[in-house]
């Protein structure tokens, strides 16, 4: 017979949680094949009652064999209480706390255990332990500091204080508002691109948008993609979060780039894309546009090289170099062995390596990119390009008067096959994936193929791993979105190979992470956003809003019963945008083209499912004049016609931003999609090759954007909201 008492012990202690509720409040009982089958993914053995008494043991006992937690997590101004887990007959004897600050500052308390409250005692090993708390006399500075207990042997101690709130620019805080364009680099269109938008593209939107009074402009995430795989095109299964993806350079401005020496592959059949059934405008082609920019910057690396042998004088790029290998460090030197390494085995998922190859660590590998010194170098130098030019895009978008600047997106997770799922093999758990649970937009939950981060290897590590991804992210950008944030509360895990209702919620270690995207932030001088769209926790919205984060709100869901709510009821710390990637543009939204996209693709499970989205949908546009009528934002000549018989005209485009813009929201993003007339969405979610995904570009030049229809429209409403006068 099954101890089902214990085993749920056991998952209580792993943080999975018994239950959860719908987003219609249903409730939903986690199975026990899906407790054994997760804490099995965790590394916990419960595939029996003898492994989970075991188990729950080896939990139970681990902290105790450490005087001092791997981290402690405190805010500011507030007292730090260190748990001491001590020998009880050790209890007299003195012993000193010390304290290294993360300037160097340094403060040593003595201490004497036997004064200290005791909250617990258990035997350990036989031998009598007993735990201890003890509150720092004094507050320390917000940072990471190091904790020592002088006196018994044993680790440190991560001691990270952290403010109570994230960055908030001046003007936000103090209620101002403020709008900016999002977009997806790829997309964009400049004459001197190699078939992809890139970061020349973004700096000629940067000085679009300065033109426009635009205080941010929202990117996709940039994060490293497949180079060996390059139809592999999401930016949000990537193979890594810590580097970026060197198709956005723009090849002409690195470092040995050189026009007629060689470097200069660019060629007409890249500039002109590719076509697809199911799309009418141009596509990036990665395949070829990867084969062309590789071979420049291979050629550029090389020219490189040779500059820099022949100089007897370090240049100024030579030290820049050297600096960012110098502070890349360890995790730089993997990811460039681990793209070598793909190449070497031509693209193949890491887990299909021979079996030496699976571990970063291994003789075996440190031989390879001894052997292949020139090609891991050359995937370090394509690294320092990209942040490089990144850096200068974002310097630009200051120079430019953009307040914000760039706002950078991450992923909710990695690809199982990528490089930060290689290289962090203790932290990232690949025996799950990532998802939601059934919601109205996808009845069957969600699968989302990522693998989640271990909490309790992320609190072992001291959250470096959490540390080292905010910082990659939230370098040269002015704010960061996190993708699913309700991740930094629970995630939603399936074990391989089942169904979404196979899923259950594991716990994270909420306050600690929020604390730790806080003092980011600060340092970063970088806004948060966190997208809570979907099933969202009782109170998570409230928690972030008192942690300055940003709610992320969609005009599409934003109503009340029959209505779209009015502008006064979005919160002041928001984003408001009326679309998003997922979803249809706003032309293609007005006139149901991703029903009809849908239909051709035979997404419907039934026809009856289809009728119903159709006549919600025109409930919706219906509703969305009710709205405008009720601002007085409705365009005159259509208010005496039918719904059904009013077209999307630059003019109603207009009135609906302007209607979202009367929000009290902080920030307010334009799709770029909505300016440029864009009716096909960049990404169609459940679909993989029957559409076009992240591939679709503007059919309007970036220079040319302020002449077009809808952004002539706009420019009043924009003014308004920036507190202008039109």
């Amino acid at each position: 017979m099954t101890d089902t008492s214990a085993l749920d012990r056991l998952a209580e202690q792993a943080g999975i949680e018994p239950r959860y509720w719908d987003i219609w409040g249903n409730q939903h009982e986690a199975s026990e094949a899906t407790k054994r089958t997760l804490l099995a993914a965790m590394g916990i053995p419960a595939a029996n009652d003898s492994q989970v008494w075991n188990s729950i043991r080896h939990i139970e006992e681990e902290p105790w064999h450490h005087p001092l937690p791997p981290v402690l997590v405190v805010r500011e101004r507030k007292p730090a209480t260190i748990p001491l887990s001590l020998p009880a007959d050790n209890g007299h004897g003195r012993l000193a706390i010390e304290i290294t600050e993360e300037t160097g500052a340094f403060h040593r308390f003595e201490i004497m255990p036997s004064d200290l409250h005791l909250v617990e005692s258990r035997i350990v090993d036989r031998r009598p332990m007993q735990r201890r708390m003890y509150t720092l006399p004094k507050a320390l500075p917000t940072g990471y500091h190091e904790c020592r207990l002088v006196g018994i042997a044993g680790r440190s101690m991560r001691l990270i204080v952290t403010p109570e709130r994230c960055y908030l620019p001046a003007s936000l805080e103090k209620g101002g508002k403020r709008w900016g364009f999002a977009t997806h680099v790829y997309t964009l269109r400049s004459s001197r691109d190699w078939g992809m938008g890139d970061f020349g593209s973004l700096t000629d939107l940067v000085d679009v948008s300065a033109k426009l009074g635009a205080a941010s402009i929202g990117v996709n995430p940039l994060h490293a993609l497949f180079p060996e795989i390059p139809e592999r095109a999401s930016p949000y299964s990537p193979s890594s979060r810590l580097f970026l993806n060197p198709l956005y350079l723009d090849v002409e401005s690195v470092s040995g780039f050189e026009p007629g020496t060689g470097t200069d592959v660019k060629t007409a059949s890249v500039e002109s894309g590719k076509k697809s059934k199911e799309s009418k405008g141009i596509l990036v082609d990665y395949t070829a546009v990867t084969k062309k920019k590789f071979a420049a910057l291979k050629n550029a690396h090389d020219c490189f090289k040779r500059k820099l042998r022949a100089s007897d004088d370090h240049s100024e790029a030579d030290e820049a170099y050297s600096s960012f290998r110098k502070e890349s460090g360890e995790r730089l030197r993997r990811f460039a062995i681990f793209e070598a390494l793909s190449e070497h085995f031509e693209g193949k998922p890491w887990q299909d390596w021979p079996t030496p190859y699976r571990d970063p660590h291994s003789p075996e590998v440190a031989a390879f990119a001894r052997k292949h010194q020139d090609r891991v170098s050359f995937h370090k130098y394509l690294q320092w390009e990209t942040e490089r030019q990144l850096a200068e895009v974002q310097d630009r978008t200051k120079a430019a008067g953009l307040e914000i600047g760039l706002y950078r997106d991450l992923a909710v997770g990695v690809d199982p096959s990528g490089a930060d799922a290689w290289s962090e093999q203790g932290v990232i758990v690949n025996e799950a994936s990532v998802g939601c649970p059934p919601d109205p937009f996808n009845m069957l939950g969600q699968d989302w193929g990522t693998p989640p981060l271990s909490p309790r290897a992320l609190a072992e590590r001291a959250y470096e791993p959490f540390i080292a991804m905010l910082r990659a992210n939230m370098r040269n950008a002015g704010a960061l979105r996190i993708d699913h944030a309700m991740g930094l509360m629970h995630l939603f895990w399936i074990p391989i190979g089942e169904t979404p209702a196979a899923g259950a919620y594991v716990q994270y270690p909420f306050e600690d992470l929020l604390g730790i995207l806080a003092l980011e932030s600060h340092r970063n001088a970088c806004l948060v956003i966190g997208e809570d769209l979907g099933t969202v926790p009782d109170g998570f919205r409230e928690r972030m809003a008192a942690a300055n984060v940003l709610s992320y709100r969609v005009l599409y869901f934003e109503k009340e019963d029959d209505r779209f709510k009015q502008p006064d009821a979005y919160p002041t710390l928001a984003l408001a945008c009326v679309t998003t990637h997922d979803l249809s543009t706003l032309e293609g939204f007005w006139k149901g083209s991703d029903i009809d996209l849908k239909h051709r693709l035979k997404l419907y499970p039934s026809k009856e499912a289809e009728n119903n989205e159709r006549e919600s949908r025109r409930d919706d546009r219906r509703m969305m004049l009710d709205a405008l009528a009720g601002e007085g934002l409705l365009p005159s000549p259509e208010s005496s016609r039918k719904p059904d018989d009013i077209p999307l005209t630059p003019e109603l485009v207009a009135a609906i931003h302007a209607y979202l813009s009367r929000s009290p929201a902080a920030l307010m993003m334009v799709q770029i999609d909505d300016v440029t007339g864009e009716t096909e969405q960049i990404n169609l979610p459940g679909t993989v090759d029957e559409y076009p995904n992240w591939r679709r570009r503007l059919r309007t030049p970036t220079n040319e954007i302020t002449q077009t229809r809808v952004m002539r429209s706009l420019v009043h409403a924009l003014k308004e909201r920036r507190g202008e006068t039109p």
